[in-house]
Formats: structure tokens, C-alpha cells, sequence
């Protein structure tokens, strides 16, 4: 099943899909959605409905544009971990953003004052269930479901001191999205192929099986520092291949097109203006 939320007429809906189209609901977003107690069996309902919708790319927003908390994962696949010149950590390296940080899976991304802007493919895990100190399995079966992002980063800031948020922070500069795919459908564990392109030209190519934490440790993780509810978000880390590892780095610049994918959820396509 994929959750999303769409724009219609000025605002937002949630809307329920599969391979044969979708169901627009009357919640207002895919979070609001989740957040009732029967919501599962609504949305099996709706998608019992052969009436569908076609809905075009353009119209997708964030899926869930309220999370109460982001925490996001670095050096998490071994070959960036090889390509920035770290060890691989005992522990998760966290570090938070916030909800004004998110933007729609093919809206712009509107920057300015950086010289350094660098792309990083992420797949996002959504929670769909309270969670507070889990275990491995009770954080597995509090996922809702997997998302594609890309953890766009400002690295003169975040070099500016040993805490990274200030170039993780930027509003809105987290693409997410296109929809929430649940995670019955599949298992990142298992290995699902995550690339980024910029304007055409493939930058990375990764595996979810080459995590070090992978989503089930990662919820499991962060469930021990504070707990998580229904529509918050972790960020995973990104493959090998952003600009920084590069020799002569190839920074973002006015006008490139930034397409992330991750095999069986979807894929975005941003396009990046300086202002």
C-alpha cells in the first residue's frame, strides 16, 4: 500500500494508492491519516473502490509534513564511511532536523548563502506507531513504512564547527517522498538500490543491504533516547559519492535537476535555485 498526501485546490488530501491508481481520502495529509485508530482498515476499504484517480507527480506534497521529531543517521553505508576517512562507528551518529526543513518530492530547492551544496540520497523510514525504549522487533513492527529523501547539505556551515546541524538545517531542503510505501511491501534489509543523479549524470549508487544500522536498529536506537510517534521520521544516511568525497568537488549549482530514487518507493526530482 502507498500513502501520500496530494494538493488539491489550494490544499492538501491524503490519499491511499497501489499499482492500479489511488483513492483520494478526506484527511487532510497522509499524517492525519495515520494518526486515527482504524486507519488501516479505511484505507483497505478505499482501495476495494474501482473507481482511481490519476494523480500526476506535480501534485504530491510531503507525506507527512508534521513530524514532531526528525533524526537522521551519518555515516551509515560503509563506503561513505571509507570515502570521508572515518572509522565504522560502534554507535549511530545522530544528529536532528526540523519539520520546516521538509519540502514536496519535485519542488524547488530554494537556497542561499552557500558555495558548497551537496547532495545525499536517504531512504526515510515514517513511524506508525508509539514507540518508547524497543527492542530490535517492537522498533520492526512500529515502522509504518519507507520514503525516498535526500539530506541536501550546506558544507561550508556544517564545517564551520563539529556540530553539523547548521547545515542541515536550511527550510526547506529535505525533499521526501513521493508516498509512503508500507512496510509489508518490502525490506530494505533484503537490499533495495538507491541512487542519485544530477542533471542526468548517476553521482551515487548504493544498497540498503550495506547499512551498518539498518531501519529496525536504527527506530530500536532512538526509541532508547525518546520516543517516537506516528509520522516522525528517521533519515538513514546516504552511499558513497556526494561531492564532498570527491577529489575536486562538483558542488550544486542554479539549476541542476537532483532526481533521487530508491528502488520500489519512488523517485524525486528537485531542481535547485539560488536566490
Amino acid at each position: 500500500m502507498r500513502l501520500g498526501t496530494v494538493r488539491r485546490d489550494g490544499a492538501t488530501r491524503a490519499a491511499v494508492g497501489d499499482d492500479a491508481g489511488w483513492v483520494v481520502l478526506d484527511e487532510r495529509d497522509a499524517q492525519e491519516l495515520i494518526g486515527a485508530s482504524d486507519w488501516r482498515d479505511r484505507a483497505a476499504a478505499a482501495l476495494r473502490h474501482p473507481a482511481r484517480t490519476a494523480i500526476d507527480e506535480t501534485d504530491f506534497a510531503v507525506p507527512v509534513p508534521r513530524p514532531a521529531k526528525i533524526f537522521c543517521c551519518g555515516l551509515n553505508y560503509r563506503d561513505h564511511i571509507v570515502e570521508t576517512g572515518r572509522d565504522v562507528p560502534e554507535y549511530p551518529t545522530l544528529f536532528a532536523k526540523f519539520a520546516d526543513t521538509l519540502t514536496g518530492p519535485v519542488d524547488d530547492l530554494v537556497v542561499h548563502d552557500t558555495a558548497k551544496l551537496d547532495w545525499e540520497a536517504e531512504l526515510a523510514v515514517v513511524v506508525g506507531a508509539e514507540v518508547r525504549r524497543a527492542d530490535r522487533e517492537q522498533a520492526r513492527a512500529a515502522i509504518l513504512g519507507y520514503a525516498v529523501s535526500n539530506d541536501i547539505s550546506m558544507r561550508d556551515w556544517q564545517q564551520r564547527t563539529l556540530q553539523w546541524l547548521q547545515g542541515k538545517a536550511f527550510d526547506a531542503t529535505t525533499p521526501i517522498g513521493p508516498w509512503i510505501v508500507t512496510a509489508d511491501e518490502l525490506e530494505p534489509r533484503d537490499g533495495l538500490r538507491i541512487t542519485c543523479a544530477v542533471n542526468d549524470e548517476v553521482m551515487q549508487q548504493g544498497d540498503t543491504a550495506e547499512l551498518v544500522f539498518d531501519a529496525a536498529d536504527l527506530v530500536s536506537y532512538v526509541s532508547g533516547i525518546t520516543v517516537l510517534r506516528p509520522g516522525d521520521i528517521v533519515l538513514t544516511g546516504t552511499p558513497g559519492g556526494v561531492a564532498l568525497g570527491m577529489p575536486e568537488p562538483r558542488w550544486l549549482r542554479d539549476g541542476d535537476v537532483v532526481t533521487t530514487e530508491v528502488e520500489g518507493i519512488g523517485v524525486l526530482r528537485n531542481t535547485v535555485r539560488f536566490e
